[in-house]
């Protein structure tokens, strides 16, 4: 931890908050705390957000190869650093080291995949339609951009917006989640180290994120806000960008369904309800959140499940062999708790785990309920924790309606043998992407986001610059 940055990144330069202001970082598994961090107030975004103001002028006149070349070299440097990265992580957020380890891989994909696409920014020539002005159309960066991301995977959420928005030419405020702002901030001296100019990236840890973000979204002069979060906070950021009409990019809540038919390949299931489920421990909106299971191999799925869930070792996740960390923090295991209670209240049969461990840290077990009543809080909340439930139904039709009886659309997963109805069903979920018998749908390579409040936009793929880009149309007259 004592080669970590703990202040603030503005200008280039590491810097304490104006007021002096510090916040902990608590290691879940334990409780203690790792080390303080800056904690920024008002002051200190103003300071950011003028320096991000001042350097977008000429970030936008650099070379696309130069952006590129310099994301290129974050690259190779955070895969160098794989080992140093992943505990820093596994530190500050909990994961087993394994999980982490393949999140910096992650995390580094973004930067190789937008360093390659800042070189493929295009535009166009046309004549128009009556013949007397022909169609110029060049495409420019956005402006300075606001990133607020989450603690859940802490350096890929970052990589995933900053790599955009360096290869597109904006300069970037960047707000981390107070829980997991150390990956954050050795992301900014690994960019720095990479030859980002100064003030392209400026990192603001803070414990006071409305009084930080607000006055930036209403001031005018940042034009771009992504935001990986909750719904009810996306929302408030949303009304907040209104007034000086900042675009918005929203990758929020989930509520995913997992369908398995009766054709389905059993053994497939259970790979792909682990992978989707277990992913860092549950606490992803991705996360298989609804276990829709034909009644004819419900008995069976939930009994393999269990058995899978159940070998599963948990505990601190830099120990050899855990499987499964702790939760972010108690808050997060209290919620997982209730959502499990209610559930069995409700008549839900507990077929493992479901009971808090005894001893220090914000350890769940995998628990798997089966027979869950429809009406269960578990079935309208995003759960975040190793909790899988159980529902059966009867017919397509049925498990369709029930599957999109939600005002989430972020992914859904759906098991079937059965071409024909793997591309119906797919194409009738209300989803922004599926996962066809496999439960990992995530890839730098391809357009991440949902539908009706799981979101706005798109994140990786080609896409992904899309974002951090604008038309500008100019008209020529033909002579």
């Amino acid at each position: 931890m004592t080669d970590t940055p703990t202040q603030l990144f503005i200008g280039g330069a590491w810097v304490d908050a104006a007021d002096g202001a510090t916040m902990p970082v608590d290691d879940p598994a334990t409780g203690d705390i790792l080390c303080h961090v800056a904690d920024a107030g008002p002051k200190d975004a103003k300071l950011a957000e003028d320096a991000a103001v001042q350097a977008q002028e000429e970030w936008a006149r650099t070379a696309p190869r130069v952006r590129s070349e310099i994301l290129r070299r974050a690259y190779e440097i955070i895969v160098g650093r794989t080992d140093e990265l992943a505990h820093l992580m596994t530190a500050e957020m909990g994961k087993p080291l394994a999980e982490a380890r393949g999140e910096v891989a992650y995390a580094a994909e973004f930067f190789r995949w937008f360093s390659e696409e800042a070189v493929r920014i295009d535009g166009g020539l046309a004549t128009l339609p009556d013949g007397r002005n022909r169609m110029l159309l060049s495409r420019r960066p956005v402006g300075p951009c606001l990133l607020i991301t989450p603690w859940n995977f802490p350096l890929a959420m970052g990589t995933r917006k900053i790599g955009p928005a360096v290869a597109a030419g904006c300069t970037m405020v960047l707000k981390p989640a107070p829980q997991t702002p150390l990956s954050s901030l050795a992301l900014a001296a690994i960019l720095k180290e990479a030859g980002l100019p100064d003030g392209v990236l400026n990192v603001v840890t803070t414990s006071r994120a409305g009084e930080v973000c607000e006055p930036l979204l209403r001031g005018g002069r940042i034009r771009k806000l992504s935001f990986t979060g909750s719904t009810a906070v996306g929302q408030l950021l949303l009304a907040q960008s209104a007034q000086a009409v900042v675009r918005t990019s929203m990758e929020l809540g989930g509520n995913a369904p997992f369908v398995v038919f009766e054709d389905a390949d059993l053994d497939k299931a259970v790979d792909g309800a682990m992978v989707a489920k277990m992913r860092n421990m549950g606490e992803a909106c991705t996360a298989a959140n609804r276990f829709f299971v034909h009644r004819s191999v419900a008995e069976e799925f939930g009994r393999r499940l269990a058995e899978r869930m159940g070998a599963l070792v948990v505990g601190p996740g830099t120990r050899d062999g855990v499987d499964v960390g702790p939760l972010i923090d108690r808050r997060g295991r209290a919620k997982v708790e209730e959502l499990v209670a209610d559930a069995v209240e409700r008549g839900a049969q507990v077929l493992v785990g479901g009971r808090t461990p005894e001893g220090p840290g914000c350890f769940y077990p995998p628990t798997v309920l089966a027979d869950v009543d429809p009406g269960s809080r578990l079935m309208d909340t995003e759960i975040f924790g190793p909790v899988a439930a159980i529902l059966t139904f009867d017919d397509e039709d049925e498990v369709i309606r029930r599957a999109n009886d939600t005002p989430w659309g972020l992914v859904g997963y759906v098991f079937t043998e059965g071409l024909d109805r793997a591309l119906r069903v797919s194409e009738r979920l209300e989803v922004g992407m599926v996962g066809l018998n496999t439960g990992l749908v995530s890839n730098p390579a391809a357009p991440f986001g949902g539908v009706k409040q799981s979101g706005l936009g798109r994140e990786g793929g080609r896409v992904g610059i899309d974002e951090f880009l604008e038309y500008q149309y100019l008209a020529v007259p033909v002579r």
